[in-house]
């Protein structure tokens, strides 16, 4: 897994003040981290830049303005989504068993989800509704054919793919909008495995 999950390795530092030691992807790695944690709304050179440990000269190397940094970290989070999960299920030939990797990949991942639920809340910024309105169709598009691969009529898979989007969007609105408790372990896996054996045929 590339760096926008929460396992992986912290962003970037630089080891001194030469800007150019830090890549474009850096800045927009950075950018998505201070989104998972403080929304789009942080997101701004001078906190970035003394978070990374360098002056703001490196962030204009690479990027004209704040709004081209958002963009780019934007494009990355989409990037990451295409490849890292969708393109992790290309190789599961059956429709049933790709659909319970993907409820397992998706519940098991937390910056992706952190990180998008925040966009939820700036859907007013021109910048961050195109993203969503396109990965949102994307999962559904995804969702619904994988549905019908499983067997189900078109309508029926369309009802399928929403509902199981609803339980996602719900789950996180609960879990991080809400701030609800959050379940142990054991329960949140009973929960996920519930979730599976509701919503994909067997």
């Amino acid at each position: 897994m590339n760096d926008i999950t929460e396992s992986s390795p912290t962003t970037p530092r630089a080891s001194s003040g030469r800007g150019n030691r830090l890549s474009a992807d850096d800045w927009a790695q950075a950018a998505l981290d201070l989104i998972a944690e403080q929304g789009v709304g942080a997101v701004a050179v001078e906190p970035l830049a003394r978070r990374l440990g360098v002056t703001k000269g490196s962030f204009y190397w690479h990027f004209p303005s704040r709004d081209a940094l958002l963009q780019a970290a934007l494009e990355r989070w989409e990037i990451f989504e295409q490849k890292e999960v969708f393109g992790s299920l290309e190789d599961v030939p059956d429709p049933s068993a790709r659909l319970r990797a993907l409820f397992q990949l998706v519940a098991h991942e937390v910056k992706p989800h952190v990180i998008y639920s925040e966009l939820l809340k700036a859907l007013d910024h021109p910048a961050v509704r195109p993203v969503i309105d396109r990965v949102s169709q994307r999962r559904l598009d995804y969702l619904i054919a994988s549905f019908r691969q499983a067997g189900l009529s078109r309508t029926d898979a369309q009802h399928r793919a929403r509902l199981a989007y609803a339980a996602y969007v719900g789950f996180l609105q609960l879990s991080l909008q809400l701030q609800q408790p959050k379940p142990a372990r054991e329960d949140f896996e009973a929960y996920v495995e519930h979730v599976i054996q509701t919503l994909i045929p067997g």
